[in-house]
């Protein structure tokens, strides 16, 4: 088993842990960064980790820190199944179209305000993303046991 810290190690936002257990890649949590514009923009564009690799996600809850980079997870290829509580699935998905239309709100303003010369900039995700990233989740109810593989469970 190998457990390593990608986000909220250290500091406070930008949850994102991955478990290696018997051939799985268990994400806990993908969240995003929050902080200065150009560090939060550079540790939420790129993952420590190839997307396309996590067979999983489990997620612990809904506030952004926590669920707020999963489209951006879909985006770069991850296809795997969201795992987290009815509850939370419901939030999320109003958490990440905000987020969506907060980002695409922040674009349009900064590109009307970008020096000559300066790349164009686009938001990390957008709805579609969402909608992609939705179709993912699976919700559990609670106390109900889930086994991803032998000897590998969840409950929530």
């Amino acid at each position: 088993m190998k457990l390593t810290f990608y986000g909220a190690a250290g500091e406070v936002t930008g949850s994102q842990h991955l478990l290696e257990v018997n051939g799985y890649r268990l994400l806990f949590d993908c969240g995003l960064f929050q902080g200065h514009r150009a560090e939060a923009r550079q540790k939420n564009e790129h993952f420590s980790f190839n997307p396309e690799s996590i067979d999983a996600v489990i997620l612990s809850h809904a506030h952004i820190d926590h669920c707020g980079n999963l489209p951006r997870l879909y985006r770069q290829g991850f296809r795997g199944p969201v795992f987290c509580t009815s509850a939370t699935a419901d939030v999320a998905e109003v958490m990440l179209n905000d987020s969506a239309k907060i980002q695409r709100e922040d674009v349009r303003y900064l590109s009307r305000h970008l020096k000559k010369g300066h790349p164009s900039i686009e938001p990390l995700y957008d709805q579609k993303d969402v909608r992609g990233l939705m179709n993912l989740v699976h919700p559990l109810e609670y106390r109900q046991e889930y086994e991803f593989a032998k000897d590998v469970r969840i409950c929530f």
